[in-house]
């Protein structure tokens, strides 16, 4: 009886995050699929990945580059616009833009005898300009979230964490849960 337990708790282990991702990953299709008005499940997802591609292509051309640019630009100097799609535009150039902010990875002491600290990211590694010099930025992520806060913390606080960033924010994310190279 104890061999059927096992098995059955080492097999819940491999179905049970299989079920989970494919779930979603049906869900997220479909919602696309349901905002363009498609039937077909997969064409919206597939509508939108060529739309992004084509979109990237004319951005990469000389003549449509500079078309993309200023409608980049315009949509910089709309009020709540702006808002929204430069702090979008910023997120996503930190996680896989040519500016990406989350590759090193820091122990942030939060406490002044040094037991209470946190794993995160520097974001800004001088804040001069905002009359805070001396101090970093760092983005803490949330577990199970996309969520996260921004710290300000002197310097001297920080530390480099030597591992892999990728490792590091899954290690987060997953409440401490994920660990790569056991």
């Amino acid at each position: 009886m104890g061999r059927i337990v096992r098995y059955f708790v080492q097999g819940l282990l491999i179905t049970a995050p299989a079920a989970v991702t494919i779930w979603f990953s049906w869900v997220a299709i479909r919602w696309v699929d349901g905002l363009l008005g498609v039937r077909f499940p997969g064409a919206g997802l597939l509508a939108t990945v060529v739309f992004v591609i084509f979109v990237g292509a004319l951005a990469s051309n000389y003549l449509t580059g500079s078309i993309v640019r200023s409608l980049e630009s315009l949509l910089e100097r709309v009020p709540f616009v702006r808002l929204l799609y430069t702090s979008s535009k910023d997120l996503l150039n930190a996680f896989v833009g040519e500016e990406r902010r989350f590759t090193e990875a820091v122990r942030v002491t939060l406490s002044e005898d040094g037991a209470v600290s946190a794993l995160g990211f520097v974001t800004s590694d001088s804040l001069a300009d905002l009359g805070l010099a001396g101090h970093v930025a760092v983005y803490l992520p949330l577990s199970y979230s996309i969520a996260g806060h921004v710290i300000i913390v002197p310097a001297s606080r920080v530390t480099p964490v030597q591992a892999d960033s990728a490792d590091v924010m899954a290690f987060i994310v997953s409440g401490g849960v994920s660990r790569t190279g056991r």
